[in-house]
């Protein structure tokens, strides 16, 4: 629902993706305007389960205190997960102390601190874990990955699916590791390789880091996002990571991928 980065580009949204899990919906990262975007989408606003927050940078989460009071507007009662670094933490109380009077449902932050994979939420079809990344503050990854069902199906054998989520974050070697074997990865690819310079200092990652991050990790599939608003060719970024990894694909806001 968003692939830009922190600066606004016209025609893109901040970071903001829903993962569909057998019709429960999870929510990942809450970029400004991502309630749009689920409106455009058509998606239920009710049917979101949990919310996993990479980071508390601005582009990845100025759309939450919309998005909460729209819930309570629409009558939700449901417990809200919020998986999200400890420092996500006085954002929430912050917001509760003006608004928390509105709410009809509860939020439950669960913190992510761990410095390698580790399991944070189960629901009934998917179990998530969070991993550290390597950005300028506490910033976490998270992989998806669906449970069989007791009573599953023997012909054709069920295979569970696999998602990660790689957000803000300068390559580093454990990466590949964690998200190993995943069907489909997404990694941010804010820079073209040219800009190498400006990924190390500000702590991104290039096309090239991306796709040899899903090389190394086996996966089957690479998405890349978070395009930086100084790149105008956006066509440059899926044909530099196809160079290294050629089943990758450069999103677009309101792109729809199978798993």
């Amino acid at each position: 629902m968003g692939t830009a980065s922190a600066m606004p580009i016209s025609d893109r949204n901040p970071s903001a993706q829903m993962l569909n899990v057998h019709g429960r919906l999870f929510l990942i990262d809450c970029g400004e305007g991502t309630q749009q975007q689920i409106r455009r989408n058509h998606l239920s606003f009710l049917k979101i389960e949990a919310i996993f927050l990479s980071h508390v940078h601005g582009d990845h989460v100025f759309g939450i205190f919309g998005l909460l009071s729209t819930m309570a507007m629409y009558g939700r009662t449901a417990e809200l997960h919020i998986c999200a670094p400890q420092s996500f933490g006085p954002i929430l109380k912050f917001y509760l102390s003006y608004y928390g009077d509105e709410l009809n449902y509860e939020i439950v932050h669960h913190v992510t601190k761990s410095k390698e994979p580790e399991e944070i939420y189960v629901s009934k079809n998917v179990r998530v874990s969070a991993f550290p990344l390597h950005h300028k503050i506490d910033c976490y990854g998270y992989r998806f990955d669906e449970i069989v069902p007791e009573r599953r199906p023997e012909n054709p054998p069920f295979v569970p699916r696999s998602y990660a989520y790689c957000s803000d974050t300068k390559p580093f070697a454990e990466l590949s590791q964690w998200v190993k074997g995943v069907d489909v990865l997404y990694h941010e690819a804010t820079y073209p390789k040219e800009m190498a310079d400006k990924a190390l200092a500000r702590y991104h990652s290039t096309t090239s880091d991306a796709a040899r991050c899903a090389l190394e990790a086996g996966v089957s599939k690479l998405v890349v996002g978070h395009y930086s608003s100084r790149v105008t060719d956006f066509d440059i970024f899926q044909k530099e990571c196809r160079d290294v990894f050629p089943e990758s694909y450069a999103a677009q806001d309101g792109d729809i991928f199978e798993i």
